[in-house]
């Protein structure tokens, strides 16, 4: 994304301020001006400076941002200053990117921004979802309180995360094992058996036929093969980057056996515990539903966060439209419905979280119990045929001779 330079008025004192801005357009620093109550003066797309640094920048990892959070929050209960805690968290931080933005940010707190609307310059390393929580700390003077809670949220969310790619590696790893293995075969071993069976000019069973066609399909055609699967991945990429295909696939994946399951559950416990945190952290219901729709890494779920968003703004209830999407167990529905009523929406959404949580654990569990020996099975059915077919002909020959 391009970076703009601005010059704005706070609308409070009158002030001057001038900042930079990490967004996709002019309209959206005028968003983001309005939304922190300055009035925009002008603005200009700041010019691209080029240098061997930008070059070996690497990202920030969540682990990172939660240890910085974490001292962020000791140093901060602890009495230090802010621009203080700051430099010490600039000089000792082992990741050179973030030490960078730490920097950019001490500079910008110094220049009288607040620290929401420093970090808010840095997308990249902190969230939306940081940011809005961060300025809620600071309105409401609770921010080491503020802190604390993002560190454990971010752990969980982390944690999450990690299980569900978790689950993903044991069968990506046994069906690379299985592709090498049956490639091997096909390109090294089999057309010594098509080479012998040619020598005796004996007929051939289907089964036989069928391999040896596969391997010098595959001998002579690897680079077609090859681009229509690189073809056919890259056009599904593309596809899922308009909103009806991240629609269609995104939902594909949630009615998906088993691993729909999986993304379903982590889907609801990453929703819940990133809305009740917002709230209890006195982000507004509106806000926390947008920035909670935002990072929901899931096209259903976001519609249907948004849909929520429209009926509160209506209204009416959170619950119907989560109701209404069908991806919500009715369990989920009807908690959220009871913390609406009773007010306790925040605490109840935690409940959830963890419930789901746990869910997701036994979820992931089942599945590699089941992927396991469902593998092997597979791996076995097909090298296993393959060696049948080519040892067809020889039980022919013996019977032939004998």
């Amino acid at each position: 994304m391009p970076l703009f330079e601005y010059t704005a008025r706070n609308a409070a004192n009158g002030q001057i301020q001038k900042g930079q801005v990490d967004v996709k357009s002019k309209e959206e620093v005028s968003a983001y001006l309005r939304k922190n109550r300055m009035i925009l003066v002008s603005v200009r797309e700041a010019p691209t400076k080029v240098s061997l640094g930008n070059f070996r920048k690497g990202r920030v990892k969540t682990r990172d941002i939660v240890i910085f959070t974490r001292q962020f929050a000791t140093m901060i209960n602890a009495g230090l200053p802010l621009v203080q805690s700051l430099s010490i968290l600039a000089s000792q931080t082992e990741n050179k990117t973030l030490q960078e933005v730490t920097k950019a940010v001490v500079h910008d707190v110094e220049a009288g921004n607040t620290l929401a609307d420093a970090f808010s310059k840095h997308p990249k390393a902190f969230t939306q979802l940081y940011v809005n929580m961060v300025a809620a700390g600071e309105a409401g003077g609770i921010l080491d309180t503020i802190l604390i809670r993002l560190a454990t949220f971010l752990e969980k969310s982390d944690a999450l995360i990690r299980k569900v790619k978790g689950a993903m590696v044991y069968p990506a790893v046994i069906m690379s094992v299985a592709v090498i293995a049956i490639a091997v075969l096909l390109i090294f071993v089999i057309p010594t058996f098509e080479s012998m069976f040619a020598s005796v000019n004996l007929e051939l069973p289907l089964p036989t036929r069928i391999v040896i066609g596969l391997s010098q399909a595959l001998i002579s055609y690897w680079w077609a093969m090859l681009a229509m699967i690189g073809g056919t991945l890259f056009l599904i990429n593309r596809y899922y980057q308009t909103s009806a295909g991240r629609l269609q696939i995104d939902g594909m994946l949630l009615r998906a056996p088993i691993l729909g399951d999986i993304l379903r559950k982590s889907a609801v416990s990453r929703f819940t515990r990133t809305l009740g945190t917002l709230i209890s952290s006195g982000v507004s219901i509106l806000d926390g539903l947008e920035i909670t729709a935002k990072t929901a890494g899931n096209q259903v779920i976001h519609n249907a966060v948004m849909e929520s968003r429209q009926s509160i703004a209506g209204g009416e209830t959170i619950a119907a439209p989560l109701e209404k999407s069908k991806v919500f167990p009715p369990m989920v529905i009807s908690m959220i419905a009871v913390g609406e009523q009773t007010g306790g929406l925040d605490e109840m959404l935690t409940k959830i979280a963890d419930f789901y949580d746990e869910e997701v654990d036994v979820a992931v569990s089942a599945l590699l119990s089941l992927m396991e020996p469902l593998m092997i099975v597979i791996l076995g059915v097909i090298v296993g045929g393959m060696v049948v077919a080519m040892y067809l002909p020889i039980f022919d020959m013996m019977n032939a001779v004998q």
